[in-house]
């Protein structure tokens, strides 16, 4: 994999399509919000200063105040790559993030998604 290019990444041109992705289906902006706060520890405010900024996925994830513990329950494939396999762990939350994002666009319960 070569990762340069997704670390270097805004999040902010990536966030609109997690929107999309659940909007598309029937899911909300917040449920969105909801599963990146789980995932990182960042609150409304400090996910909006991310966007705000331009912040790069690799500064996001590196900054981000508490990856969930949970994380180790997020399993299967996301483009093709087994996410608990991903040796890089930059790329691994990235892809954690892409299946949390999946699991809410095919309409699974949130307290299943955050691992409840």
């Amino acid at each position: 994999m070569n990762n340069t290019r997704i670390f270097k990444m805004p999040f902010s041109d990536v966030y609109p399509f997690y929107i999309q992705k659940a909007e598309k289906k029937g899911r909300t902006k917040e449920e969105v919000d909801q599963i990146i706060y789980w995932l990182t520890g960042y609150t409304k405010e400090s996910l909006q200063h991310h966007l705000d900024n331009k912040t790069d996925f690799e500064t996001f994830f590196t900054n981000a105040p508490q990856i969930n513990p949970n994380v180790h329950k997020i399993t299967g494939v996301i483009c093709g790559y087994r996410v608990e396999e991903i040796e890089d762990s930059l790329m691994q939350k990235i892809r954690y993030l892409d299946k949390l994002i999946d699991e809410l666009a095919k309409g699974k319960a949130m307290d299943k998604i955050l691992r409840k």
